[in-house]
């Protein structure tokens, strides 16, 4: 086996141990990268000099025997977090020449422990998207079937890590953009709960949904990097108070007695036959592995898309108002100030980010915000107190995280409403700001991945490592690579 194909918990042995060093695995994942790149174009920019440059520093670390858990382990990162001196462009052309001055706190941390960063993935613009296809330089491919979309918005950081090329990457999740390219890909993908880890620096597409979680190949590698990413941030006044839980504890306990909920709401006509098949097998393995299944109800799951779509806009307007071509970024002058507003935004975003932000506008404006914006927010309430009672009978619930395979370029780029449902089992997770997370769970007759999703309570991603890592750990679904 490569280097570039092991975990970061095979590494971090073989790291501890000296039987090899940081350059070596590098070396392995940027051969990956120039054999496969131009075939899933994962990555907007690759950071080869800096990654051996920071190499030659972890190597140094291990020699003292003072690493951490991230030392000398190359990570790519989606391309709205901020990198101090490395090029941000969130899949957008406004942002074109976009250098940050400062780091973002996940990535701070993660670089305090010498990590290696490959490159920034790619991304729908802005985070806005469920295939890739919106970014503005252009799409990633699905490394299963490079016909088929990766997902999105994290698309590149899911196809980098399916591909091997990258150990692990970070992506960020909205409206489950982390979780749906983690099942179209066939890896894991965790969306922790909001506020348990900083968003300062991740450039904002939706305030109160962002979330920024780890894409790995199992998921011990999930827990470690959340060990790592997570806990209390003074930069980010949503950042939840008190010490990050040690992750890796719950990997290896039982799940015998955990009682699962099965929401009805979430098997329902139009979800793929495979899909239905293979989620329905992992439940019978999980009631296998001993534990209880729990037939359950989350009656307002239905007005999710409608709620979602209304709450990401209109923060979405409001975000996006900053990027006007006077400080930074694409600029086109006009004969006034207005004439250069309008005009950089018009060439700047794609078509996606304005649809979005006119409908954004249009709920916030004068005589629409009680019947649009302040009604979803009521909405949102009543889908969030669905989990709360949900979560007195059950311990986790499980669902399919998407309710079909990946689908072809293409498919759906007309007809946004298709997009959009394309997030109906992940969105009402990031309503309700609770922990989930998608692991690989069977296959299509297409041979395509198919993943199963796990939500936990606020505040609680053991309970869903813990019962992710026994289903991981009884099948051979993550073990599997696609063939490039």
């Amino acid at each position: 086996m490569k280097l570039n194909e092991m975990t970061i918990t095979g590494l971090r042995n073989l790291l501890d141990k000296k039987e090899i060093r940081p350059s070596e695995i590098l070396d392995d994942v940027y051969a990956r990268i120039e054999e496969v790149e131009d075939k899933i174009h994962a990555y907007l920019i690759t950071t080869k000099e800096q990654a051996y440059k920071t190499a030659a520093e972890a190597e140094k670390t291990i020699i003292e025997n003072k690493t951490a858990l991230l030392t000398g382990i190359p990570i790519a990162v989606k391309d709205n977090m901020c990198t101090e001196g490395i090029l941000t462009t969130c899949g957008s052309k406004i942002l074109y020449n976009f250098i940050p001055p400062y780091e973002s706190t996940v990535t701070a941390r993660m670089k305090a422990q010498h990590y290696l960063l490959t490159g920034k993935t790619n991304m729908d613009e802005f985070a806005m998207g469920s295939s890739t296809e919106n970014s503005a330089y252009y799409p990633s491919k699905n490394p299963w079937d490079t016909g088929c979309v990766p997902g999105g918005s994290s698309g590149g950081s899911a196809a980098a890590v399916a591909a091997d090329e990258c150990i692990a990457a970070i992506g960020s999740d909205t409206g489950g953009s982390i979780r749906q390219p983690a099942s179209l890909c066939g890896v894991v993908g965790l969306k922790p709960t909001y506020g348990a880890v900083s968003r300062y620096g991740l450039v904002a597409f939706a305030s109160s949904l962002d979330q920024i979680g780890p894409l790995t190949k199992t998921v011990a590698d999930s827990a470690l990097l959340l060990n790592v990413i997570g806990g209390h941030d003074p930069k980010d006044s949503t950042s939840a108070p008190g010490e990050i839980k040690d992750f890796t504890k719950v990997i290896g306990q039982d799940i015998k007695g955990m009682r699962i909920g099965i929401p009805e709401e979430y098997f329902i006509k139009g979800l793929d036959s495979d899909v239905e098949a293979s989620v329905k097998d992992a439940l019978k393995k999980l009631e296998a592995l001993g534990a209880v299944p729990v037939e359950i109800s989350l009656p307002h799951t239905e007005y999710a898309v409608a709620t979602y779509y209304v709450i990401a806009t209109s923060e979405a307007s409001s975000n996006l108002a900053r990027y006007d071509g006077v400080k930074y970024g694409f600029r086109r002058d006009g004969k006034d100030l207005l004439d250069m507003y309008m005009k950089t935004r018009a060439e700047g975003f794609g078509p996606e980010v304005k649809r979005r932000i006119m409908l954004g506008t249009f709920a916030l404006s004068s005589g629409y915000y009680d019947a649009y914006y302040r009604k979803a927010q009521q909405v949102r309430t009543l889908l969030k107190t669905d989990f709360e009672k949900a979560f007195e009978k059950v311990d986790i619930i499980a669902t399919p995280t998407a309710p079909t395979t990946a689908f072809r370029f293409g498919e759906k780029t007309t007809d946004p409403l298709q997009m959009y449902l394309s997030d109906i089992f992940t969105i009402s997770v990031n309503l309700a700001g609770v922990p989930a997370i998608s692991v690989p769970c069977g296959f299509s007759a297409k041979r395509m991945p198919i993943g199963l999703q796990l939500i936990g309570k606020h505040f609680d991603e053991a309970s869903i490592l813990k019962a992710a890592y026994a289903f991981e750990q009884s099948t051979e679904w993550h073990l599997r690579k696609p063939t490039l």
